[in-house]
């Protein structure tokens, strides 16, 4: 991808998704992003690392990645590109995951993997954001999903 696709704002690294998301190691589960079309799509990058606390309990002598995660990740995903849409500030805004239907496991995932997750918008009617999302392992599908998410004001701490 040339410079200027990148000054476009089409490659997401870390300092930005930290930025756009609330999520924190060990539950922040997107590494970069890239092939932002503003209010269309986005494709999330998670490098899976042995390291990562769920592989000891699952499975030992067989790491397998959790399918909870992977839908996570896309969800993650998603609400990357509706954070960097609507240009939300998490100091102030929320983005709520608020539920998933249509999800397949296909392959699993495993230490070592680089997870592909393309996540386009199919409809956004009153604030609700409905998402399909699919990832990918050297091109092959593991896993997808559609989903849905919407943003809220973030309550005040007392």
């Amino acid at each position: 991808m040339s410079q200027d696709q990148a000054a476009s704002g089409q490659l997401i690294g870390p300092d930005e998704i930290l930025r756009r998301l609330p999520h924190r190691y060990p539950f922040l589960l997107i590494d970069r992003a890239e092939n932002f079309l503003e209010g269309q799509s986005i494709t999330g990058i998670k490098c899976v690392a042995a390291s990562e606390p769920h592989f000891p309990g699952h499975f030992p002598d067989n790491p397998v990645m959790p399918g909870v995660l992977i839908i996570e990740a896309l969800a993650q995903t998603g609400a990357l590109l509706m954070s960097k849409t609507l240009d939300a500030d998490i100091s102030n805004t929320l983005i709520f995951f608020l539920g998933v239907d249509k999800a397949r496991f296909r392959k699993p995932v495993r230490p070592g993997d680089v997870l592909e997750m393309p996540v386009r918008i199919v409809k956004n009617r009153r604030g609700v954001f409905m998402f399909e999302g699919e990832a990918r392992v050297n091109g092959v599908r593991v896993a997808d999903a559609a989903f849905s998410a919407t943003s809220a004001p973030r309550e005040p701490e007392a």
